[in-house]
């Protein structure tokens, strides 16, 4: 089954426990990010303690009900152009919204996950995988109709083996 839409949507607010993310990709080319990212590259920056939109109002909401949203994001340095985008425009706001962020450097040890896609797992009882061209363009949503246990290790794996957003960002100039 592909998601989109209001079906997309629903799984953001029907969790219970926890949604969680793979991101694999040096870069995600969303159309709505095109004015932002133009505006980046000509300096502008967002305060990210400032940051109140639909997104960040949604994070601070369902942390205080105790449903927690996190993911892992595996990186290679040096970073892309829209690694520091999405580092400083976006999961600066959203980790002191109250996604759990954290990141997976690569670039000078083996990647535990060498070939697994871009997922999102909820309550661990469903996996959605995310397709996308090479490019970082969004190909479609698709729920899993498999074992979701192969994920729950996944996650687990990317977890341990990351380190937080806001300790992998001390010091580099995002």
């Amino acid at each position: 089954m592909l998601l989109a839409g209001e079906s997309w949507a629903a799984r953001f607010e029907g969790f219970q426990r926890e949604a969680w993310r793979l991101e694999t990709l040096p870069q995600y080319l969303m159309p709505q990010e095109v004015e932002e990212i133009e505006a980046w590259r000509n300096g502008a920056r967002v305060d990210p303690h400032a940051v109140s939109n639909e997104y960040t109002d949604r994070l601070r909401r369902q942390a205080a009900e105790g449903r927690l949203q996190g993911r892992v994001h595996i990186v290679t340095r040096p970073l892309s152009e829209y690694l520091r985008f999405e580092f400083h425009q976006y999961y600066a706001a959203h980790s002191l919204a109250g996604e759990r962020i954290r990141i997976l450097d690569v670039t000078e040890r083996t990647n535990p996950l060498p070939d697994v896609q871009d997922f999102w797992i909820f309550d661990h009882a469903e996996v959605v995988l995310m397709n996308y061209h090479t490019d970082g363009r969004q190909i479609s949503r698709e729920v899993y109709e498999g074992d979701v246990s192969p994920f729950i290790e996944y996650q687990r794996i990317a977890v341990e083996e990351s380190v937080p957003f806001e300790e992998y960002v001390k010091g580099l100039d995002v």
